[in-house]
């Protein structure tokens, strides 16, 4: 999820900490994560994407096992065989086996995909919720964390708007929406509704 709502979010953190704190611009930090863990939508996701990860994982076991098969096959039979012979089945049971790596590194790509498909609504309505109360507030920039070193998290000008994006969602936050008072290194802001002048 985190890897989702990183490449959800627009890189401007380089802008933000370029903006002195004597500008007084107005800046909101929502918990995207904590946010889209309390959408109800997000269990049925979690749901169904373990249920098309059994399923890819039960077909690769078929095939895995259909290759062992094989390969028991030829040890027996291979004192029985030419060296052509030999040769020829000992080339198809390694392309086989490439074929399953293959196959495996094609149905994760197929489940990240898939994940992506079904997180697209919810991370549109996050961005939706947070434009609306960005907008509301009269905030400059909102943020996915509060990655603001040097300012007073009492200040007026940093404003924790995770639990008016929930409302605005419908939403009840059941974890802490309280960030880590420091900046990480993968910290990606997300531009507000309110504008980003300097």
């Amino acid at each position: 999820m985190k890897r989702i709502l990183t490449s959800f979010t627009t890189f401007v953190l380089a802008g933000l900490l370029l903006v002195p704190v004597a500008h007084a611009q107005k800046i909101g930090y929502a918990n995207q994560e904590a946010i889209i863990a309390n959408m109800p939508e997000m269990s049925e996701i979690q749901k169904q994407l373990k249920r098309e990860a059994r399923q890819q994982q039960q077909e690769l076991q078929k095939e895995r096992k259909q290759l062992q098969q094989r390969m028991q096959q030829y040890q027996q039979q291979q004192s029985l065989l030419s060296d052509s012979a030999k040769r020829a089945r000992q080339r198809q049971l390694r392309q086989r086996q490439q074929q399953l790596q293959k196959s495996s590194r094609q149905r994760q790509q197929q489940l990240r995909k898939r994940e992506q498909e079904l997180m697209q609504p919810l991370l549109k309505d996050l961005q939706s919720a947070i434009e609306t109360v960005s907008s509301r507030k009269n905030l400059d920039m909102v943020v996915r964390r509060q990655a603001l070193l040097d300012v007073d998290e009492n200040s007026d000008m940093v404003v924790n708007i995770s639990p008016d994006v929930a409302q605005e969602l419908g939403i009840q936050l059941q974890q802490s929406t309280e960030p880590s008072p420091t900046v990480e290194p993968s910290t990606s802001p997300t531009q507000g509704a309110g504008g980003g002048g300097q």
